[in-house]
């Protein structure tokens, strides 16, 4: 809690000295969080997986094309920020950047943005995930070595059905009546490795789904 107060305390000093400065309404300010924090109750540490206490973090942004308060449910992640703040700035974004400005969401263009979203995880736990509306599924290295940044194997881990069980109590990727869904999800990773630059693995079905 006493973090918490400093943060808030301190971006409060930050906006009142901008505002001093007459620089408020031409400076783009992005508040958000490499990751979230499950302290312990998914695993032996605290913010490696792949469940939303870990991976969805606050995002405010305020400042030039983010005045006037709208809130938007598309999901975003941390590649969507450098665009972003090139938008901001008048410049384009580079074409080897696989993210988009936050700026297309809030003006409508934005008509094929992602359904889902990429998630890496790596040091005390080597994994990939993908997060969508309603789904979350997630794989696991295979016999990897501690902090190794990806893998040949994978084998799958979690599957959440995101609308039924949001606090992600009930993990589904035992149960052989979703094989179809799990192998939708699984192509659809695959892809989103690939795109990342990953060679794509082998992946290996959950034990328990036969």
């Amino acid at each position: 809690l006493g973090c918490i107060h400093s943060l808030d305390q301190n971006v409060g000093r930050i906006r009142d000295t901008l505002q001093k400065l007459g620089l408020e309404e031409n400076t783009l300010i992005i508040y958000t969080s490499d990751h979230g924090s499950h302290f312990r109750t998914r695993n032996s540490e605290y913010k490696r997986s792949c469940h939303d206490a870990s991976i969805r973090t606050p995002l405010i942004v305020r400042g030039p094309g983010f005045l006037g308060g709208k809130r938007v449910e598309a999901m975003a992640s941390l590649l969507d920020l450098p665009p972003t703040v090139l938008k901001a700035a008048g410049r384009e974004t580079p074409p080897d950047h696989r993210g988009r400005p936050l700026q297309d969401l809030l003006s409508g263009v934005a008509r094929d943005w992602p359904e889902d979203v990429f998630v890496q995880l790596s040091e005390a736990g080597c994994g990939r995930a993908l997060r969508s509306k309603k789904w979350k599924y997630s794989i696991l290295a295979v016999d990897q070595p501690l902090n190794a940044p990806s893998s040949d194997v994978y084998e799958e881990a979690y599957l959440y059905d995101l609308e039924a069980d949001p606090h992600e109590r009930n993990n589904l990727v035992g149960d052989p009546s979703l094989r179809e869904i799990r192998q939708a999800l699984a192509a659809r990773l695959l892809e989103r490795m690939a795109e990342a630059g990953e060679a794509v693995p082998e992946l290996r079905e959950h034990a328990q789904a036969t």
